[in-house]
C-alpha cells in the first residue's frame, strides 16, 4: 500500500516524533510505500488564505497554494495521523492541514443544488490515528467526551473517506507517564502498524 503519515509535533526529541519514526520504520520493513509528511519541518502555514475561503463553499476551491499535499491526499491508499492532543484536540497546524488540504472537490464533493456533501476520498482504504493526551482516559472520555477522537473518527473519516478500515490507539495520561509505559505503548504501535 502507499501510506501517507502525517505527523504533528514542534519537538524531534519527544516522544511523539519516536512513535512517527516508529510508524514509518515499520511501513518500510514491510514492504510500504511511504509518505512521511512532517508538517513542522515542511514549514507547514496552517492559517487558510482571504482566497482559499472565498472560494471554499464554490464549485472551483482554490486550493492552488496547497495542491502538493493535496495531490498526495488523493493518491495514497492509506492515511495515519500521528500527534498529541492539546486541550482535547489536535495541535493548530494539523487543524490547518485538514482546513486547508481536506476541501471542497479534495475530501468532499459539495453540490449547491441541494447542499449535500459526498466523500471524495474514495482512494484512501484505511484511516489510522496514533495520538496522546496529557489526561487520563477517565478525564479524556467521561469527563471531556473525547472531542477529538468523535472529530476524527465520527466526522472526517465518514464524511471523507467513508468505509475505509480503520484504527486509533491513544497513550493517555502522558503527564504521569513512565519510561516502561512509554515503551509499552510504542511496542504496541510498531506491533498493530506491522499487521496492515
Amino acid at each position: 500500500m502507499r501510506i501517507q503519515v502525517v505527523h504533528c509535533h514542534p519537538l524531534v526529541t519527544g516522544y511523539n516524533h519516536a512513535l512517527y519514526e516508529a510508524i514509518v520504520e515499520t511501513l518500510k520493513a514491510n514492504g510500504h510505500d511511504v509518505v512521511a509528511t512532517d508538517l513542522y519541518r515542511e514549514g507547514f502555514q496552517p492559517a487558510m488564505t482571504e482566497r482559499e475561503r472565498q472560494t471554499y463553499m464554490e464549485e472551483t476551491y482554490d486550493y492552488s497554494a496547497v495542491a502538493g499535499y493535496a495531490d498526495t491526499l488523493k493518491s495514497v491508499d492509506g492515511l495515519i495521523l500521528c500527534f498529541p492532543h492539546w486541550w482535547f484536540s489536535m495541535p493548530a497546524m494539523l487543524k490547518g492541514w485538514v482546513d486547508r488540504v481536506w476541501g471542497p472537490s479534495i475530501a468532499f464533493d459539495y453540490d449547491p443544488k441541494d447542499r449535500h456533501l459526498e466523500p471524495a476520498l474514495r482512494n484512501i482504504r484505511l484511516f489510522g490515528v496514533v495520538t496522546s493526551y496529557g489526561s487520563p482516559w477517565w478525564v479524556v472520555t467521561l469527563f471531556a467526551g473525547n472531542a477529538g477522537k468523535k472529530v476524527l473518527m465520527r466526522g472526517m473519516k465518514p464524511l471523507c473517506a467513508k468505509g475505509a478500515r480503520s484504527f486509533y490507539m491513544a497513550h493517555y495520561d502522558m503527564d504521569h507517564s513512565t519510561a516502561e509505559s512509554r515503551q509499552a505503548f510504542l511496542e504496541k504501535v510498531r506491533a498493530r502498524v506491522a499487521r496492515l
